[in-house]
């Protein structure tokens, strides 16, 4: 949880698009991000891949006022709403962006190649049809807060108890990479999103970095397999929670237009 899922990219920015808050060139670029180049397949009317201006241009045009992020897990159908085929596919990639307004879903599919330190990138989103109901186990901006403080707290006494905290040379690169992030001032969500959007999704990746820290420093000192096995059991939990907040913060532009705040 790091890395920022391009569903989230493409819904935040495709959102800021359709509300007339950014431009068509600065809305991709930030899709994109360091990828080379993203293309929408399975678009109605198009019958090849096309390029993303074209496709956001599109979608609106076909009716859709705003995106939805899924993110699901196996057991966790996050932000997905069916039809199973498509929900298979987006559980595979991990995440997947749900269209409001027309029966409509996007899931990407990313191409790499090239030697280490120099990847070329290419992604590709699949579009498929959904069926229209309300997505599975999102939270509102308020529980997605309110539940994310308290799995954090749970999830931090376990974890100093264990002695798995953040410490060693791994740990201090992934914060010191984090805070350069933030130093940066780079957008964590794109224009139009309320405030405590922001806060949610900021929060829930300083959690995402606890969880990849605590995996990739090893077993630190839980030695034991009760030891090892409570980590697990505290890590889980959060992580899920962390998940369901990113989604509720993303998720946020679309739910305040239905609820009449634009």
């Amino acid at each position: 949880m790091l890395s920022e899922p391009r569903s989230g990219r493409l819904a935040a920015w495709g959102n800021a698009l359709f509300a007339g808050l950014v431009s068509p060139d600065d809305a991709v670029l930030a899709i994109v991000g360091e990828d080379a180049v993203h293309r929408v397949e399975g678009l109605p009317g198009e019958p090849g891949p096309v390029g993303l201006t074209l496709a956001l241009g599109r979608l609106r045009a076909l009716g859709v006022k705003g995106l939805r992020v899924a993110l699901p897990a196996p057991g966790h159908p996050l932000g997905l709403s069916g039809p199973p085929d498509f929900n298979a596919r987006a559980l595979d990639a991990e995440e997947a962006v749900v269209c409001h307004g027309v029966a409509l879903g996007l899931v990407p599919e990313v191409y790499e190649a090239g030697p280490e330190g120099d990847v070329h990138v290419e992604v590709v989103w699949h579009c498929l049809a959904v069926r229209e109901a309300p997505p599975a186990d999102v939270p509102s901006l308020g529980e997605a807060e309110r539940e994310l403080a308290e799995a954090l707290r749970d999830a931090t006494e376990v974890l100093s108890r264990l002695d798995v905290a953040g410490s060693g040379p791994v740990a201090e690169a992934a914060v010191d990479a984090y805070r350069a992030r933030a130093e940066r001032g780079r957008e964590v969500l794109a224009p139009g999103y309320p405030p405590r959007a922001v806060r949610v999704l900021e929060l829930a990746q300083r959690v995402g970095l606890l969880i990849s820290v605590a995996y990739e420093n090893g077993h630190g000192g839980a030695v034991s397999a009760s030891e090892i096995s409570a980590r697990a059991l505290a890590l889980r939990p959060v992580e899920r929670t962390a998940r369901r907040a990113q989604v509720a913060a993303y998720n946020a532009f679309v739910e305040e237009r239905e609820r009449g705040g634009r």
